[in-house]
């Protein structure tokens, strides 16, 4: 598919009942259907039926079942590819899995690969081995969750003869107000080493372990500049991006061909 001249992302952030998914479900609703016809796609944060819990046994569901079916209708109904993570369960493991949603009823997925052992997320969920690029109107979008964005390594886009892996990377997070120095230092740090435009989308609210958190959900351009910043209040904000401007700025400012070759195993 030829890339479109420009496509529009949502970035919810939002404060999240804890551990109450029918709560949050009916809450991310009526947000969302204030999106119909706006955004080409919908971003909630990370665990968002749930808040960031490690009682996976207790939270867990299977694929296809009242979160991938809730994501199906959503995405249906606003005709927008709507995605956020939540706990899976699978092979009798959990994962913290990213849901990537289309209109047409078909899920993609990620799976965290760097798991918080702080909080000893380590402990409970297994880390994902596959790095999966999603398409939407010809754009390429590297998904990554929370953690991730320590570690630039695992999200380098790769370069073939010119061609970009990926146009956009995006996190989402429940990323606490205690470090979120790092948040904001990081974010427009990944898209000036690769070239690309980053989105990061945060939650708010004190969750049921007593974390506070404070959003600073935002969208960067390839330069490191800010298209859109959130704040620290519940908000949904719209950035659209522009490819025309990202293919001028890799023409006349190719770091890309100077980049390390470099293999993960």
């Amino acid at each position: 598919m030829e890339k479109s001249h420009e496509i529009r992302v949502a970035l919810v952030q939002t404060d999240l009942h804890w551990q109450n998914k029918t709560a949050n479900l009916a809450m991310l609703e009526e947000k969302i259907w204030s999106l119909k016809g706006k955004a080409d796609l919908i971003v909630l944060p990370e665990m968002f039926p749930t808040g960031f819990s490690m009682d996976a046994a207790k939270l867990a569901e299977p694929m296809n079942l009242t979160v991938c079916k809730w994501m199906k209708q959503l995405a249906a109904q606003t005709q927008a590819t709507l995605t956020g993570s939540a706990i899976v369960s699978e092979g009798g493991k959990f994962y913290n899995r990213l849901l990537w949603v289309s209109p047409e009823g078909m899920i993609e997925h990620y799976d965290k690969r760097h798991l918080f052992r702080m909080a000893k997320e380590d402990k409970t969920f297994s880390p994902g081995r596959e790095l999966p690029i999603f398409r939407l109107k010809g754009w390429n979008f590297c998904p990554q969750v929370c953690y991730d964005l320590r570690f630039p390594v695992w999200s380098r886009n790769g370069w073939d003869q010119g061609n970009a892996g990926y146009d956009i990377i995006f996190y989402i997070a429940s990323w606490p107000a205690a470090r979120v120095s790092a948040w904001d230092a990081l974010l427009p740090a990944r898209a000036i080493e690769n070239l690309s435009y980053s989105i990061g989308v945060n939650r708010v609210g004190t969750d049921g372990n007593k974390i506070a958190y404070v959003g600073h959900s935002a969208a960067y351009d390839f330069k490191g500049e800010k298209i859109v910043d959130l704040g620290e209040a519940e908000k949904i904000a719209i950035a659209t991006f522009s490819s025309s401007d990202l293919a001028e700025y890799r023409t006349k400012f190719p770091a890309w061909m100077d980049s390390d070759s470099f293999q993960i195993i």
